[in-house]
């Protein structure tokens, strides 16, 4: 029988899951109600690849994330409260309410950041494992990254460097089918397998939307890295229900298309299994869905009440302080 997570543990991962899914449907009605500033880049569909891999890390691990980095922050140990305050822009988010959607970071929680530019997180992971590597820890960092973050060059010369200095570091390629509206088939030339090899890295490609194959797959990976052995490269295949940013109008993709994927939802597949195993029946698990939207819920009032910075504050927690 292929390996399969224990049952305590697919009910934690599931929960994490449902966490991050309903994270992010509270923001699209804080956007559609004009309170959130900019846009903002939503993970639903992708739940299982911070579940299946960023939650199996040390707390003294490190992550470096992308502009769609809510479920890596919340797979770290990220909280609802300071996390919703943060998108909002108010004083009791993790940045002070300077980060925002795209930046959000938490030194404390090991998360080096979500990144507004695409590649890069991987410059940042790269750095990260040189000084684990240095201070002669066994502290990993996995950094994800997308289709269109695949072609840029700060990826190549990330895992160039990554190889040639055997560091820490997990690559962890989340493919989500578009860099924005164009589609990989039309965009990436290759492979990442291919690519992989020509960096001389160990590489796996798992089904982003079964979580106990991302986790099973991550499980190995992690031990690989920090066993001292090098960097790895791990392939997520998934999908993002929602467009590149919350209101994107998908032109680019048909109703048929997003319905086949929506037939491979990853929350949903967790269920089945779950009941199929005699794990938890339909009653539990609605009720654990219950009461996971009476925490996002609380969130959601707690960001809102939260004060907006203080003007001065624009000056403070910067790395040069303007002088008039």
């Amino acid at each position: 029988m292929a390996e399969q997570i224990n049952s305590q543990k697919l009910i934690e991962l599931y929960e994490l899951m449902v966490r991050i899914r309903f994270h992010e449907e509270a923001i699209k009605v804080l956007f559609t109600q004009g309170k959130i500033g900019g846009t903002t880049h939503l993970c639903i569909g992708q739940e299982a690849i911070p579940a299946g891999v960023i939650a199996q890390l040390r707390p003294d691990d490190f992550v470096s994330s992308t502009h769609r980095g809510h479920g890596h922050m919340l797979a770290k140990g990220g909280e609802l409260k300071p996390m919703l305050a943060e998108i909002l822009g108010r004083i009791d988010g993790y940045c002070k309410g300077k980060g925002g959607s795209m930046h959000i970071a938490s030194i404390t929680l090991g998360n080096l950041g979500a990144n507004g530019i695409v590649s890069g997180g991987l410059p940042i992971a790269v750095g990260s494992g040189l000084s684990a590597k240095m201070r002669g820890t066994d502290q990993i960092t996995v950094v994800s990254f997308g289709d269109g973050a695949a072609n840029e060059g700060n990826t190549h010369e990330s895992m160039n460097l990554a190889s040639a200095w055997q560091l820490p570091v997990l690559f962890l390629f989340e493919n989500n089918g578009y860099a924005v509206s164009t589609h990989t088939s039309i965009s990436m030339g290759g492979s990442m397998e291919k690519r992989a090899a020509g960096y001389d890295l160990p590489y796996i490609k798992v089904d982003g939307m079964d979580l106990e194959a991302v986790h099973i797959a991550a499980k190995e990976a992690i031990t690989h890295v920090r066993s001292g052995k090098g960097p790895y490269l791990m392939q997520c295949d998934t999908y993002r229900y929602e467009g590149h940013y919350y209101g994107d109008p998908m032109v680019y993709r048909t109703k048929e298309e997003i319905d086949s994927w929506r037939e491979k939802d990853p929350i949903k597949h967790v269920e089945s299994i779950m009941v199929e195993r005699g794990i938890l029946t339909k009653e539990k698990y609605q009720k654990i869905k219950e009461d996971i939207q009476t925490e996002v819920n609380e969130a959601v009032a707690f960001a809102e009440a939260s004060p907006q910075p203080p003007i001065e504050s624009m000056f403070e927690d910067v790395y040069t302080e303007w002088q008039p």
